[in-house]
């Protein structure tokens, strides 16, 4: 097998490795979730990649977003992320989308993906790749952070997890993010990705809910 790989054995097989080169997963949001998110996606050898975000960097990403640097700042965030899967893993295949996600183009970027990470920052945008997910029938990999929590799931079509977390009239009080809390949450969401992509046994409409400050974890059911 392909060297970079090696170890990932024996947590995963080598057919699971293989398997994992075969899917095709889009990252939506290339900020402070979204960069970790990618940059674990390349590295354990997820075949396709389709990353999406319209903005570029500014000096507030610095205190947290992986791929932000002081050479990069207005650069465009899709952009830099591709630059940086093509120096991690160039056996990734990599499409840079430099857009931000809307009603009328969800549904293009959903084409022929496996599985959907959510890398985003705000609501509104998480209710629209939430509801385009359930009408393409893809799995939707939830994840927040705000200040030392992080929370990450699993929603499947039809379980209607954002709609349960925000309902009509929710709005983020602040969005305050450390350091490090984007890297956890994003290794959660990863991981569940994976579980799901290999077809290993995963907790769904699940949420999975960090407190860094007071290093408290929970599993709270959303039935």
């Amino acid at each position: 097998m392909n060297p970079r790989y090696e170890r990932n054995i024996p947590a995963l097989t080598e057919a699971e490795c293989a398997l994992l080169r075969s899917k095709r997963v889009l990252v939506v949001g290339c900020g402070g979730l979204g960069g970790h998110l990618i940059d674990m996606l390349a590295r354990i050898g997820i075949g396709f990649l389709r990353v999406v975000d319209g903005d570029v960097f500014e000096p507030s990403n610095l205190n947290r977003q992986l791929l932000s640097e002081m050479p990069l700042l207005g650069v465009s965030k899709a952009k830099a992320a591709a630059a940086r899967i093509s120096r991690v893993n160039p056996d990734v295949e990599v499409e840079a989308v430099d857009a931000f996600l809307t009603e009328s183009n969800a549904r293009s970027l959903l084409l022929s993906c496996d599985a959907v990470l959510d890398g985003l920052d705000n609501i509104e945008s998480r209710r629209i790749l939430a509801k385009a997910c359930d009408r393409a029938g893809i799995p939707y990999v939830y994840g927040a952070v705000n200040g030392w929590v992080a929370q990450a799931a699993i929603s499947m079509p039809g379980d209607h997890l954002v709609e349960k977390l925000y309902p009509e009239g929710a709005a983020l009080k602040n969005k305050s993010v450390l350091s490090f809390t984007p890297a956890l949450c994003a290794a959660m969401q990863v991981s569940l990705c994976v579980k799901l992509l290999l077809g290993r046994p995963v907790e769904t409409d699940m949420v999975y809910y960090f407190d860094l400050l007071n290093q408290e974890f929970e599993t709270i059911p959303m039935v």
